[in-house]
């Protein structure tokens, strides 16, 4: 079976490595040496002044909203996983779509300010495939009505724009460290910020909010993460070049495979180092997604539509807003295979196999 990704996997007797180091010292979690040693590689690798290495990509969100005190209306994207609107409703927000941008499928920075009311206090967008959002217009925007700025950077680890990282630009921003991520921790995520005044607080959130047995804060959550994730992560974190390398092959190969007669892709800003995060491509019509969709199974090749539904669609949304451009597109959006290790010749197979079912 050919599946949309795959977990790349180290050296195996490196990871032991640091098993067996883990098992001497008998430190397994509550910000061991090794958490530690990772957080000050990440910071250097993504130059970025405060980093938090937490349990998962949903959590960080979480504690990203309650470290900047949102409150009321969230104005957010609906083409995103639904973990990025499930926390603005678990953390008691009213999550407020805007349409996407047909060309780049993030959140259209142009409409924003029309839908900003006196309940709005925050606006929480994803990099979506790794793509900046537009972060100039958003940033001013939301400096004019005094809101926060949260980016849910899941996956543009290691992306830059104007040579910057993407991490750098608005009050925080997260990524996910999940199995299936450019770079991962088996689980995992990231906090990061550059504002000092943050630093304490952010620590403390992701430890029940106390220092010590004896020295309690405020109400913190558990975001801690263990050793045997940040050892994966010390294993990973110096193949990444390789890996996005690797990932770029693919990524090349599709590109020069594929009937773009027919087919179209997210635009990916000129500004950017690109992670090659995921490969999706858009069909004339939800009925030829469905046909490629069977095709490739046929063939025990599995895709991912992602993201669909549009997340303004779903039911439990607090309010209905219509937003006919990521309706769309996540009617016909397809990402494919995309993993280090996968063959070129396979590449060329799904490509051939999409090509040749592209009729209504």
């Amino acid at each position: 079976m050919i599946n949309v990704t795959k977990a790349y996997l180290p050296d195996q007797e490196q990871y032991i490595k640091y098993v067996r180091e883990i098992w001497d010292r008998g430190y397994l979690t509550n910000n061991g040496p090794l958490v530690q040693e990772l957080e000050a590689k990440l910071k250097e690798y993504l130059n970025v002044d405060y980093l938090y290495f937490c349990g998962n990509g949903t959590i960080v969100l979480q504690i990203a909203m309650k470290a900047l005190e949102i409150k009321g209306d969230v104005i957010t994207t609906p083409f995103s996983y639904c973990a990025t609107t499930n926390v603005i409703i678990w953390e008691n927000c009213t999550p407020v779509f805007v349409d996407i941008d047909p060309e780049t499928f993030n959140i259209n920075a142009n409409l924003i300010e029309a839908a900003i009311t006196p309940e709005t206090t925050a606006i929480l967008a994803t990099h979506v495939y790794g793509n900046p959002c537009d972060v100039e217009k958003i940033e001013e925007v939301a400096k004019k009505h005094n809101l926060k700025v949260i980016y849910d950077g899941a996956h543009a680890f290691g992306v830059t724009f104007k040579g910057r990282s993407l991490f750098s630009y608005g009050d925080l921003s997260t990524c996910s460290f999940h199995a299936t991520k450019v770079f991962h921790t088996i689980e995992g995520g990231a906090l990061i910020s550059n504002h000092p005044e943050l630093d304490k607080e952010l620590h403390l959130l992701r430890a029940f909010g106390h220092k010590g047995d004896e020295e309690y804060y405020f109400a913190g959550i558990n975001g801690k993460n263990s050793e045997f994730h940040a050892a994966m992560g010390l294993c990973n974190l110096p193949n990444v070049p390789d890996i996005i390398a690797a990932r770029k092959e693919i990524f090349d190969g599709y590109d020069s495979f594929l009937n773009w007669d027919i087919l179209s892709k997210p635009k990916i800003s000129p500004d950017i180092e690109y992670n090659y995060a995921y490969y999706p491509v858009v069909f004339p019509s939800e009925k030829v997604l469905r046909n490629v969709q069977q095709a490739l199974a046929a063939e025990d090749i599995i895709p991912r539509r992602y993201f669909y539904p549009s997340l303004n669609t779903l039911a439990f949304m607090p309010k209905h807003i219509s937003c006919p451009v990521s309706e769309d597109m996540s009617e016909r959006v397809l990402s494919l295979p995309l993993y280090v290790g996968l063959p070129l010749p396979d590449v060329e197979r799904i490509s051939k196999i999409i090509n040749g079912h592209l009729s209504p």
